[in-house]
């Protein structure tokens, strides 16, 4: 007889939560790096004498990275270990942040930044699998929950973080702080992750990996540009984006036809998986792309310093503690599509406030709005994530966990990108403006529009988000493999 499963009982125990709290470390320094860097490119600008177009770069040849390296993570964690794998990606992580602090021009900052974007791309999609794994399908809810505590964190203490240590000591900081923080994530990895149990059976998919992966790095290094460039039309954004577009169908026709995919396109087979990318995608470019936003309001429209902006984005961060281990227990009773669609109200009402955003809007008004779409956000991201992993089976859950990370990354590169472009080309009217408070009028403006396209695409992800399960799913046991299958 096979020992009972770790979804036996309701409850995170504690094997899996220390499991959770390494995974929960990685996953902050991977997130928290976007954030950082994010207050420091006025400090790059000034250092290495550079334009914002070119310093921007320290954050889309990350994103880029990430992009790149998550389809290999699925067949490398079966091929050699979950655990082997991820202390490999702490390590490398950690290098990259060590070199970022030594950088001494644009050039190799932005290069290193890459090379600490290969270890961070393989940290969450990694981290997920090993957690799943740990706690059994019937308990995913809560274990994406805990999962999502750094996805929350990241953005509202990243601006606070970055801007704390540029003031009071250097830019270098913003990378050494993640060295101590590694050092303790490989030494709580190498002591309590499980021994890993490789399968090497599976081929590696190198005609898939010389596809998939320059063609989202491909796409997204166009999409990216397009703020840059101050148009679509460009010939670097087009040929991009049509060059990537066309490796990645190529892939599709390639990973239907083979029998071990890079990325397992046959999971779309599964309905609660497919939907569930769906909703995320539209999901994250819309809330991703304005989150983004909210610190640049606060800095540009109010004058508020890093330090400042960074601490008044705090109450979606405390409205998201405070609802997202409730939303991950009822994901796990009731079915995440009910959780969601509640989240999704909260968020759409917090985002019409600051569709109508001036130069002197109530910061109480405003920190209501955020505090009810953090509230909105810890019922929404992670129960997505529930809706496409709790039906999969235990061989399938790495591959399930990448393709969401994919999806995730590259629908906030989107996100990011058709934000900045609205942003830009209504900011391209302040030039009309006859005096200095007829400019921030008119910027504010801007961002009130910018706001609204956001909460158009929020409105839009109800659609999806009907479909997800709205039911308990119920476990069985696969008689073949003694794996936990998820029934609705």
């Amino acid at each position: 007889m096979s020992p009972p499963t770790p979804a036996s009982s309701g409850k995170l125990d504690s094997a899996v939560l220390k499991v959770a709290g390494v995974v929960v470390l990685g996953a902050i320094m991977s997130i928290l790096d976007v954030t950082v860097v994010s207050v420091a490119l006025p400090t790059f600008m000034e250092v290495f004498d550079a334009t914002y177009a070119t310093v921007a770069w320290t954050m889309t040849g990350y994103t880029l990275a990430l992009a790149t390296v998550i389809p290999l993570t699925g067949w490398a964690a079966d091929r050699f270990g979950t655990k082997r794998l991820y202390i490999t990606a702490l390590i490398l992580f950690v290098l990259g942040s060590v070199l970022c602090s030594f950088a001494w021009d644009i050039t190799t900052l932005i290069a290193f930044r890459v090379l600490q974007g290969l270890g961070g791309g393989m940290l969450m999609p990694l981290g997920m699998t090993i957690m799943t794994r740990a706690a059994g399908p019937e308990r995913i809810g809560r274990v994406m929950a805990v999962l999502g505590v750094p996805m929350l964190l990241g953005p509202i203490s990243g601006p606070i973080l970055g801007g704390w240590l540029i003031e009071t000591a250097s830019w270098h900081w913003i990378f050494l702080i993640n060295v101590p923080i590694g050092a303790i994530a490989l030494v709580a990895a190498i002591t309590i992750f499980p021994k890993d149990k490789p399968t090497p059976s599976e081929s590696f998919d190198f005609l898939g990996m010389l596809m998939l992966s320059p063609g989202l790095a491909l796409f997204l290094f166009g999409v990216s540009s397009i703020p840059e460039t101050g148009t679509i039309l460009s010939a670097r954004v087009l040929v991009s984006a049509i060059a990537g577009l066309a490796l990645i169908g190529l892939f599709v026709l390639h990973a239907l036809r083979t029998e071990h995919p890079l990325i397992d396109l046959r999971l779309f087979a599964n309905k609660s998986l497919t939907v569930a990318v769906v909703t995320m995608t539209l999901f994250t470019v819309a809330f991703m792309g304005a989150g983004l936003l909210f610190p640049s309001y606060f800095l540009q429209i109010r004058g508020e310093t890093t330090l400042a902006a960074g601490l008044l984005l705090a109450p979606q961060g405390i409205g998201a503690m405070l609802t997202m281990p409730l939303a991950g227990t009822l994901a796990d009773r009731i079915g995440p599509g009910k959780v969601v669609l509640v989240g999704m109200v909260f968020i759409s009402a917090g985002m019409a406030v600051f569709t109508q955003v001036g130069p002197d809007t109530s910061y109480v008004l405003l920190l209501g709005a955020l505090f009810v779409m953090g509230m909105g956000l810890g019922s929404t991201m992670m129960p997505i994530m529930t809706a496409a992993l709790q039906t999969l089976t235990h061989h399938e859950v790495a591959r399930g966990s990448t393709l969401m990370n994919i999806v995730q990354q590259t629908a906030g590169s989107i996100g990011t990108a058709v934000m900045s472009v609205v942003l830009t080309n209504q900011i391209k009217n302040v030039a009309q403006a006859t005096s200095p408070a007829d400019a921030l009028d008119i910027s504010a403006s801007a961002f009130g529009t910018t706001f609204t396209v956001a909460l158009v695409l929020i409105l839009l992800t109800f659609v999806p988000a009907y479909f997800l399960p709205r039911k308990k799913i119920e476990a069985r046991v696969d008689v073949d493999t003694e794996t936990p299958v998820m029934l609705h």
